[in-house]
């Protein structure tokens, strides 16, 4: 079965998993790359430029993965016989990016509110990017009685310090461009017990992963907009797509 996958929808589920095996074993012998391969806000003294590609093949847990598999699996080869392999690639790569870009312009608007707030109150937020470096080994005081900036600061610290994970965005990509591609068409997706159109499938997705993301109780949980950035991205690239190729799929 794994024979007649398409050949970039095979090369990007085998990256996908060897990114997990590899950290997941090194792991168990004490050697953390994980930190390397994610991305992280750029300016944040964890970034490192090729994290922009990286990520996008980094799953965060095993449900992650196992979603992004067997969305990837269903949809792929399909999406792929239909783009050519050169501009599949592109859309999978693209959405990922997108994602991240949308995350991160997020984070830019927090991350200059928190610096505003913390700097009229005369807090040094070098220190608070010192101790987001996840290199950082020593003590991590926060020199403050003041519990509005303490917050603060702990919200600067998340941000700088906390990981993207993009191959969800790049997955969302590519399920956006498949039911915009094939609205009408009838997919089984997990835990769905009945057929549902593509078209009705993602905007239930895209809400519930939303959703998830609000109600989650870390204010740190916008990695939701890694995937709207993602689905927004696939559904641009398959709407231009389309206005030069709709005798190919009519």
């Amino acid at each position: 079965m794994f024979s007649q996958l398409t050949p970039i929808t095979k090369t990007i589920i085998i990256l996908n998993i060897a990114f997990f095996a590899v950290t997941l074993i090194l792991q168990n012998f004490g050697i953390g790359i994980n930190q390397w391969l994610v991305a992280y806000f750029p300016i944040s003294p964890n970034f490192r430029f090729w994290q922009v590609f990286t990520h996008i093949f980094v799953s965060g847990n095993v449900i992650n993965l196992l979603f992004n598999t067997i969305a990837f699996w269903s949809l792929g080869p399909v999406l792929e016989q239909v783009l050519g392999s050169k501009k599949f690639t592109i859309l999978y790569l693209a959405s990922g990016l997108g994602g991240f870009l949308l995350y991160n312009l997020w984070n830019f608007y927090e991350i200059s509110q928190l610096t505003q707030y913390l700097n009229a109150q005369g807090y040094d937020i070098h220190e608070v990017y010192k101790f987001a470096d996840l290199n950082y080994s020593g003590d991590k005081p926060i020199q403050t009685d003041n519990l509005e900036v303490k917050i603060a600061v702990q919200q600067l610290y998340n941000l700088l310090s906390a990981p993207i994970f993009g191959a969800l965005g790049a997955i969302y990509g590519i399920i956006t461009g498949f039911s915009t591609l094939f609205p009408n068409a009838k997919l089984m997706f997990l835990f769905i017990p009945f057929p549902i159109k593509a078209k009705y499938l993602v905007p239930l997705i895209i809400s519930i992963s939303v959703l998830i993301g609000i109600l989650q109780s870390d204010f740190n949980n916008f990695s939701y907009y890694t995937q709207l950035g993602g689905a927004l991205i696939g559904y641009l690239f398959i709407i231009n797509w389309k206005k030069n190729n709709d005798h190919l799929i009519s």
